[in-house]
């Protein structure tokens, strides 16, 4: 009895360090699901697929909570039941015990009442009593073993099911884990695209910048061809007040200038229209600077227009330094709004560069943002490797741990065949020992009754 408790004790201990380890593996799954459900929430801002495996996980853990509370439950069963064996194993030992006793002291009467009788067959008889009670002895620690051995098979033909729902799951998990890694890939690809996207806004950009320094360096041209033209300008003026001391002397020609007026006219009504088709164009430049692949061409075609309104203003004022001998202030009038048209067609020519240093920095910013997203999806791709590479360890523990328990079970078998054999021997052992007492007591009994009959 006391190596049995002994077993029992193991095994009970056994029972509790399995408890501690699948809570301890409990707690690591839990902590891991808690890493995972962190990782997928964060990667789920940006990925739809990263949220459907978010909630497969979720899904994992709760199914592998409910597995290990199962398990903790049915460690729990056990405990209560290896409790209850033990009690029932010191009733038995009390019981047996007792009954021992009685034996014992009915065997002591018996041996007392017939010692007259059975003096010289009391060797043989005395064996045969150690016989029975060794045979009873057996008897008890085959049934205990094999008590104890069922309940082994029992217990590891429930870890054995357990395991096989395990791997069970851990194979629906695997697959999980293929398509997640099948979802890296296509993340992977997703993230190659963004980069090949970003290096073509980069050399798109690296080409406005180009167009824009183009664009510059006319700008800064207009303004000193401006420049010279306002120096011609005062030029003009100055010749105007010595041709206001003049104008007596040029009435006589005034029908000639007004004629030349009007011609002037005429040619001011187109260079407006120039104006406006150079304002059109302008408008057109910051449509197609949006458009970011027409940008270069535009620019081009502003930087020929504003070569020709130059050139045309050129010829102007070098037409007009020709009629300012002859058409007096109200030519010089035009010549300055001529200017004037000039300074608003380079004021427009800045705004438009601003604009499109704006949008430069715009898309610089953008390029930044798409880097930095790409170098975050990469860094979470790398994460969820770790945590695939994690979970296959994972599993091929578990796999490992369930070819274990199945080889365990079947040396249980086994060893519980085994005993069943060697019970059953035991028991025919004993009851041929039994049956060679009882024809010793009959044979006592039968001398008994013929002393009986001599003395009378």
């Amino acid at each position: 009895m006391g190596t049995e408790h002994f077993k029992l004790k193991n095994s009970y201990e056994k029972s509790l360090e399995h408890l501690e380890t699948m809570k301890r593996e409990n707690k690591n799954l839990q902590q891991e699901i808690m890493d995972l459900t962190d990782q997928l929430g964060e990667s789920g801002k940006n990925l739809h697929e990263i949220e459907k495996l978010k909630k497969q996980a979720e899904q994992e853990k709760t199914e592998i909570q409910t597995s290990l509370e199962e398990a903790e439950a049915s460690l729990e069963h056990e405990e209560s039941r290896i409790l209850r064996v033990q009690l029932e194993l010191n009733q038995v030992k009390s019981e047996m015990e007792r009954k021992i006793a009685e034996k014992d002291e009915e065997m002591d009467q018996l041996k007392r009442s017939s010692q007259r009788i059975i003096e010289s067959m009391q060797s043989t008889l005395d064996s045969e009593v150690r016989s029975r009670n060794d045979a009873l002895r057996i008897k008890k620690k085959m049934e205990g073993d094999l008590n104890e051995m069922e309940i082994q098979l029992s217990h590891s033909n429930r870890q054995a099911s357990h395991l096989r729902n395990l791997q069970a799951q851990l194979k629906d998990v695997q697959i999980h884990l293929e398509d997640t890694l099948r979802n890296n890939d296509d993340m992977k690809e997703q993230v190659a695209m963004t980069e090949r996207r970003a290096n073509l806004l980069q050399a798109e950009i690296e080409e406005i910048r180009a167009a824009l320094e183009q664009t510059e360096r006319s700008r800064k041209l207009a303004e000193q061809e401006l420049v010279d033209a306002s120096e011609r300008v005062q030029l003009l003026h100055s010749q105007n007040v010595s041709l206001l001391n003049s104008k007596k002397k040029l009435e006589t020609d005034l029908n000639q200038i007004q004629s030349e007026m009007e011609d002037t006219t005429q040619e001011s009504r187109d260079t407006e229209e120039k104006a406006k088709k150079a304002i059109t164009d302008a408008a057109m430049m910051a449509e197609e600077l949006k458009k970011e692949q027409d940008t270069c061409a535009h620019l081009e075609r502003m930087k020929k227009n504003l070569e020709t309104t130059v050139k045309d203003l050129q010829h102007r004022l070098d037409e007009a330094e020709n009629l300012a001998m002859k058409g007096g202030k109200k030519q010089l009038q035009k010549l300055e709004s001529k200017v004037r048209e000039l300074e608003n067609e380079l004021e427009l020519e800045q705004r438009q560069s601003s604009d499109a240093i704006k949008g430069l920095h715009k898309y610089e910013r953008r390029i930044k943002e798409l880097s930095y997203q790409s170098e975050e999806d990469r860094k979470n791709i790398l994460r969820l490797q770790e945590l695939v590479d994690k979970l296959q360890l994972k599993v091929k523990t578990y796999k490992r741990q369930a070819e274990e328990s199945e080889e365990q079970a079947n040396m249980y078998l086994s060893k519980l065949r085994k005993v069943q054999h060697e019970l059953e021997e035991a028991q025919e052992r004993a009851d041929s020992a039994e049956s060679q007492v009882n024809k010793m007591r009959a044979k006592s009994r039968d001398m008994g009754a013929k002393g009986k009959d001599a003395s009378e």
